[in-house]
């Protein structure tokens, strides 16, 4: 029974990293926005998932927009800083991550969040989407967004999606099978993880794990097997069992000694029974408590052979069981029928370059965010095998940048809404690079400009001019996002915003590099905000070596507390990457930045000579 009716400019429906960032941005461009979430924690992957160590847009130059802006919150608020994995270079406590999102909400009087709301029913107009309900009220608003997990907006508006595989027939990509067959019957999306927060308790002992049913440790054999011999942790025997354990555990490590436990290597992704995510609610459900199952039994199989130092953590989200995210981690979802369907080869290196097309299927620059990560595909027990899209960059593997076009974002047929999560009109294959959380937030921001745009002109999501959301999103006052991605571009340059107008007018000149004619940063190494940093790292000296594919090793010589320890070096700024490209083999250099213990590394933002 529906007790209430609100009226909105623009609704979003879903409080995930998308539906956050749609519903932010929508009001603070000035639209009367409502966000009806289902949990207590806004920010999905990122937050209530349980996915604080995220991937991708690591990189300087695409550390923009409210992705930018939330690593900045972060730097500020999460006390030891964000060094503590070696998968990501940025790990950070959900409870911290949920705050910025909820301070960010709560400081716009024109955006009304209700939490713990799911949507019954979609209103329609002919082809055009006017509200939703939920279990007691309903919200009409001039356009609607769906920000849900799995994107449950298009099924109950009978908006046409697609869910499962794509043939090589469909779109020519390279990855796609030829024909359907008993693995694409069994993944017909990608598996997803009910992660689990682990805690060293160091020499108490943790309560013990208890086992959940369906427990089978042999599921869990070998989780960890092949990350000894490479291992380089100083303080533990590279090899001994301790040693792979730790540096399993530090794949996800978290401030305070805890664990995000997201492992894909015989660990907790689960994968029985996919299709039960989108058949009803009750088998969703049933899937749900499944997945949490599986992840309780791989923390009890951890326990088991890591000894009882290690435990589930405590306090960590809001609810009775605190160790378990919220909700699963889910990294595909139904996917949008758009103008324009993002495919495996829109993701993929030009041929001889180092970046993708930023063009899409019309030919016309339609991009309103990057991303850059692999293609990343999870299938428990099984080797997918997919065309490359790594590059060695900053002494280290990352991923070609690539673009989404807002065209990916609107129905093929239907008006008044728009899509802003993992559910853009992406094929299974390309969906791998394009789920990552940082994508999604950049995804989110431009649904919710567009959507304040499609208000304050009074037109539908398709008739949106490209070039002024484009426009607005380069020029946004709070948090400017990059739509076009130059490795040599980061936002704090004063030519920032000539070089992204630049290329967006002329698409053609567009580099295969992924580098500009803009001056290096060199040139200016005494900037404020190189001295900044400066001021905010540790300083270094020692022996730089130049290994093979843009490896760089550093042997410490002070200070003597570091001596005789031997790094990998990494840097997420060009003109730190062009410098140790070109820094002569055995020399003497002075280093200033952060390491990371788990990964072994120094994170250089500063170099000097010998």
């Amino acid at each position: 029974m529906v007790n209430q009716t609100y009226t909105a400019d623009v609704l979003v429906v879903g409080g995930g990293t998308g539906g956050t960032a749609a519903a932010i941005q929508a009001a603070r461009r000035g639209a009367k926005t409502i966000l009806v979430s289902e949990f207590s924690w806004l920010g999905g992957m990122l937050t209530s998932a349980g996915v604080s160590v995220p991937d991708g847009n690591e990189l300087e130059a695409f550390q923009t927009g409210l992705w930018g802006a939330f690593l900045q919150e972060l730097r500020q608020r999460q006390p030891g800083g964000l060094d503590n994995s070696w998968v990501s270079f940025f790990s950070y406590e959900p409870r911290i991550g949920a705050e910025i999102f909820a301070n960010w909400v709560q400081e716009l009087p024109n955006l009304h969040w209700i939490s713990g709301q799911v949507p019954i029913e979609v209103f329609r107009q002919g082809d055009s989407i006017t509200g939703v309900r939920f279990a007691d009220f309903a919200v009409t608003a001039k356009i609607i967004l769906d920000g849900t997990e799995l994107g449950d907006l298009l099924a109950l508006a009978n908006i046409p999606y697609r869910w499962g595989w794509e043939l090589q027939s469909e779109w020519e990509e390279p990855s796609a099978p030829v024909t359907f067959n008993s693995f694409t019957k069994k993944y017909p999306v990608q598996a997803p993880t009910h992660v689990v927060i682990m805690q060293d308790f160091g020499d108490v002992m943790s309560p013990e794990v208890p086992v959940a049913p369906n427990y089978n440790p042999s599921h869990f054999t070998s989780a960890w097997d092949g990350y000894g011999a490479e291992t380089v942790l100083q303080t533990l025997t590279p090899g001994d069992s301790d040693a792979r354990g730790l540096r399993f555990l530090n794949y996800g490590r978290l401030p305070g000694g805890q664990f995000m436990i997201n492992w894909p290597i015989c660990g907790n992704d689960y994968d029985r029974g996919l299709e039960r995510l989108i058949e009803s609610d009750v088998s969703r459900d049933e899937f749900i408590q499944e997945s949490r199952w599986h992840s309780q039994n791989f923390a009890h199989f951890i326990q088991n052979q890591l000894g009882r130092r290690y435990g589930l953590a405590e306090k960590v989200f809001p609810h009775a069981s605190t160790a378990f995210a919220l909700h699963p981690y889910y990294r595909e979802s139904r996917r949008l029928v758009g103008l324009t369907t993002v495919r495996e080869q829109d993701i993929l290196p030009i041929a001889g370059g180092r970046v993708a097309s930023i063009f899409n299927d019309a030919r016309f620059c339609e991009t309103i965010t990057v991303g850059n990560y692999a293609n990343d595909h999870h299938y428990p027990g099984v080797q997918f095998s997919l065309q490359p899209k790594s590059i060695r960059w900053g002494g280290r593997w990352t991923g070609t940048p690539f673009t989404i076009p807002y065209s990916s974002l609107i129905p093929a047929t239907t008006d008044g809404f728009l899509v802003c999560e993992k559910n853009i009109s992406v094929s299974h294959i390309a969906n791998g690079a394009t789920r990552l959380q940082p994508v999604v937030m950049g995804i989110g921001q431009a649904a919710g400009m567009a959507a304040a745009m499609c208000v304050e002109l009074n037109c539908q999501p398709r008739d949106l001019p490209v070039r002024s959301l484009q426009t607005a999103l380069l020029e946004d006052n709070r948090s400017k996002t990059a739509i076009i991605p130059l490795f040599n571009l980061p936002p704090n340059r004063s030519d920032w915003l000539h070089w992204q107008l630049y290329y967006l007018n002329n698409p053609q000149a567009y580099p295969d590099s992924g580098y500009c004619p803009c001056p290096s940063e060199n040139e200016y190494p005494d900037s404020v905000f190189d001295q900044a940093l400066i001021r905010e790292t540790n300083c270094f000296k020692g022996i730089f070596s130049h290994l093979d594919r843009e490896e760089y090793r550093f042997a410490v010589t002070a200070p003597a507390a570091c001596q005789g320890q031997n790094w990998q070096l990494v840097t997420l700024r060009s003109h730190i990457d062009e410098q140790l490209r070109a820094y002569p083999h055995k020399q003497l250099v002075t280093l200033w930045g952060h390491y990371n213990h788990s990964g072994n590394w120094l994170l250089v933002e500063h170099l000097d000579g010998g």
